[in-house]
């Protein structure tokens, strides 16, 4: 047992000592760790996992994503997009209820979500006092309207074809003015919203509990009215070792990815679950919207990096089949494609492009580039964080063998990011989660005007008839047609070589077999509506 986990069960107990506890047996509690914290129930603010997953229990809004990434009806029942693509008509629900709240008159008050609601929370979103980190959705908006109760209208200033499925993130969500008003800031603590579970106590760093909304609008595929669940609980563990011990020992009922520290102990070298945990847990895995890659620092004419010759050495010169097997179990795709990851409609199985291991070709672009076999060739700085350190010296090895020599910086996440944002790493280890289905979100961080420090353009690539393919392929209605125009921009970019893709990640979840329903996307969502936890 950590010190940290033992100082916040002593903190836990502490608190209800005096309290009589209640007996839970026969309660359905849904029980997973959290190991990075959250930090705020606000969904305004909710711009990582932790925050997400906390959030898409308490809050819904117009539209949700499927298993699928497919938007599906929420709390608009229906939806109209004019064929100029700018205006969206969204047609409300009329019996959906905000959780109980005295700020609604009474210790046991609620009332309909409207419209106007919808108007309040996304100019909220908006206001730049708030500084919200999710202003960006509404970047393409011209204005919103509310003409009656059920009606609400998004106006964009310029088509955005990718625009709806951006409605399914957190942000989005509908809150009540008179409970935001009420509490302002600290409304990150008492949070009210409409979703299948409703806010009961938080003990930050300690607990959370959401207990089920007995009031919840939506039902199953028979009519029974959801949640099953009574409560979901979550713990703030930070050792993750400690999170596997619990979880194998039934104390918590979920485990998402897989962690370093008992990735050996859990699967075999191919990503099967070892025998020993057959019977016991049930492994569960989908492609995730994650790209993991290293990016080259376009601007540096004074390095070596800046001939594209010496960028596709790299891209070829080491194993990536191999270093997932050996350094990931097996989970995950190699990256021998684009940027564009599996899992997204703008991927191409059989694309043309893209870079598999050959040091042979590797030597002749060295040869051509000046430097046979890596003679007098620059040793070259990789910035990296510890997390990624094994993968990057796996990397440096291997390149090592056909002359290209590797010097390897590691910063802290945040000091990482820094340098960068500010441009002065010309090589560095990245990522990009999708923040929304649309092979156009990869895509944008090779468009000119999206360079930092201001956009997430990290290698500040630039190139005219890419910016003339985007700005076609992010407005067009046409869905086969983009995916066609996706495939062409991606093709360009691993033309160029301004990044090494990796490669493409992949969803784990672990649970116990009394454990049903749950369902996720390639969003890595946490849908707990339809989840039962059977009693033992």
């Amino acid at each position: 047992m950590t010190r940290q986990f033992l100082l916040a069960s002593l903190i836990f107990l502490s608190l209800f000592a005096s309290c009589t506890i209640p007996d839970n047996s026969d309660k359905q509690i849904f029980r997973y760790n959290e190991s990075a914290g959250i930090s705020t129930l606000d969904p305004a603010f909710a711009k990582d996992q932790a925050i997400i997953w906390g959030c898409s229990q308490i809050y819904n809004g117009l539209i949700r994503l499927d298993e699928h990434l497919q938007p599906q009806p929420c709390i608009a029942k229906r939806w109209i997009i004019s064929p100029d693509g700018k205006t969206y008509t969204f047609i409300l629900r009329n019996d959906v209820e905000f959780h109980h709240s005295e700020l609604f008159g009474n210790a046991d008050s609620t009332r309909i979500v409207t419209a106007s609601d919808f108007l309040y929370s996304f100019q909220r979103i908006l206001n730049p006092d708030l500084a919200s980190p999710g202003r960006w959705v509404f970047s393409e908006v011209d204005h919103f309207l509310a003409p009656n109760d059920t009606t609400f209208i998004i106006n964009l200033a310029h088509p955005f074809s990718p625009f709806l499925s951006l409605l399914g993130m957190a942000y989005c969500s509908v809150v009540p003015h008179e409970v935001v008003e009420y509490y302002g800031p600290d409304f990150r603590q008492h949070p009210c919203g409409t979703g299948p579970f409703q806010f009961q106590l938080w003990k930050e760093n300690v607990k959370l509990v959401l207990r089920r909304n007995p009031h919840y609008f939506e039902c199953d595929s028979l009519g029974h009215p959801l949640p099953y669940l009574d409560a979901v609980a979550v713990t703030f563990i930070v050792d993750k070792q400690t999170t596997f011990l619990e979880f194998v020992k039934g104390n918590l009922d979920f485990m998402n990815s897989l962690d370093a520290s008992y990735k050996d102990e859990l699967l075999t070298r191919t990503g099967q679950l070892r025998p020993k945990y057959a019977n016991s847990i049930v492994m569960e895995s989908t492609p995730f919207l994650n790209t993991e890659y290293l990016g080259f620092r376009m601007e540096s004419p004074a390095s070596p990096l800046h001939d594209v010759r010496i960028r596709l050495a790299i891209n070829y010169g080491f194993d990536r089949q191999k270093m997932m097997k050996y350094l990931r179990n097996g989970i995950g795709q190699p990256g021998i494609g684009g940027m564009v990851p599996c899992g997204l409609p703008g991927f191409d199985t059989v694309a043309g492009y893209g870079y598999n291991y050959d040091p042979a070709r590797a030597l002749e672009l060295l040869q051509q580039a000046g430097y046979p076999h890596g003679k007098n060739l620059p040793t070259i700085t990789l910035a990296t964080t510890s997390s990624y350190l094994d993968l990057c010296k796996y990397i440096q090895q291997q390149l090592s063998l056909i002359g290209i020599n590797i010097k390897i910086d590691v910063n802290p996440p945040a000091a990482l990011r820094e340098q960068i944002a500010q441009g002065r790493s010309s090589w560095f280890r990245g990522s990009w989660i999708a923040d929304y289905p649309d092979a156009e979100n990869y895509l944008s961080l090779f468009y000119s005007p999206n360079r930092c420090p201001d956009g997430a353009n990290y290698t500040r690539f630039s190139n005219a008839e890419y910016d003339r393919l985007y700005r076609l392929a992010k407005s067009h209605p046409d869905p086969m047609y983009r995916n066609q125009l996706y495939r062409q921009l991606d093709s360009l970019i691993m033309a160029q070589a301004p990044v090494v893709v990796l490669y493409y990640d992949q969803v784990l979840h672990f649970t116990h077999p009394n454990i049903h329903g749950l369902k996720t996307n390639a969003m890595n969502a946490l849908d707990l509506r339809e989840v039962k936890a059977m009693l033992q």
